[in-house]
């Protein structure tokens, strides 16, 4: 089966109070419950944002080359993800769907192909 990141990006999502943020935690930790359960849940992650960038690596002329924080054209930064393991596009919608609605927050979803297929 394909696996899927569902993701938001931290630039689309306005301020909020420390209880709006535990508000969102605890309706997020219920649909995170609800894919474990299901037997789909791989890892999710949403305390991420631009202050958590330890240093950007990129090669030049065959040496890796390290900087601290975050990619200096970056603007925009992942917020959080969950990664799940599902059958198919429509699963992936359903479980990106209730994250969207309990977070009130967007979602983009990312199609990875089957892990397993280099097993051979």
């Amino acid at each position: 089966m394909p696996e899927y990141m569902i993701a938001f990006n931290d630039e689309w999502v306005a301020e909020h109070t420390m209880e709006q943020l535990r508000q969102k935690s605890i309706a997020s930790k219920a649909v995170l419950d609800e894919m474990k359960a299901a037997g789909v849940f791989v890892y999710a992650n949403g305390g991420i944002d631009a202050s958590t960038a330890l240093f950007s690596v990129e090669a030049e002329n065959g040496d890796a080359v390290f900087t601290d924080g975050p990619y200096v054209e970056t603007k925009e930064h992942i917020g959080g993800f969950t990664v799940i393991d599902v059958a198919d596009d429509e699963a992936a919608r359903y479980w990106a769907g209730r994250v969207a609605v309990c977070l009130d927050w967007p979602q983009e979803v990312h199609r990875f192909p089957d892990p397993r297929r280099f097993e051979e």
